[in-house]
């Protein structure tokens, strides 16, 4: 997530901050206990808003870092000494049928035909 996003969202966290600030003053002028307006819905609400946007700006927090590493590793590879494995794997010439062995020849007709079974008995299946 971009810069600009992170500054949103902590805008956005100001401002839950500020209303919630706001909301709690105008129930303690009513004479409402901090015990009871934590129980209001506009306040609750604003504490999930608030508790969502501090998530999200720890998940960017986050992969900031993972970048900052995958950064550090990558410059880290290209500085080390490159080791000569000779041609790349896929330069090899590929194997062809080896010359020692040679294919078994097949017959002109194709398959021989199968044996006809007694001349003149016509073919009977046995299910019973």
């Amino acid at each position: 997530m971009g810069f600009m996003r992170k500054q949103m969202l902590g805008m956005q966290k100001a401002s839950y901050e500020k209303t919630l600030q706001e909301r709690l003053a105008s129930l303690a002028k009513k004479g409402i206990s901090s015990l009871k307006a934590d129980k209001d819905t506009i306040v609750r609400k604003l504490k999930a808003d608030i508790k969502a946007v501090n998530r999200r700006l720890a998940t960017i927090a986050e992969n900031e870092k993972t970048t900052e590493e995958n950064a550090k590793r990558i410059a880290a590879r290209a500085a080390a000494p490159q080791k000569d494995q000779g041609p790349a794997p896929s330069a090899k010439p590929k194997k062809g049928p080896e010359e020692g062995k040679a294919k078994k020849a097949k017959p002109e007709g194709g398959k021989p035909p199968k044996p006809a079974g007694p001349a003149g008995e016509p073919k009977t299946s046995e299910k019973g």
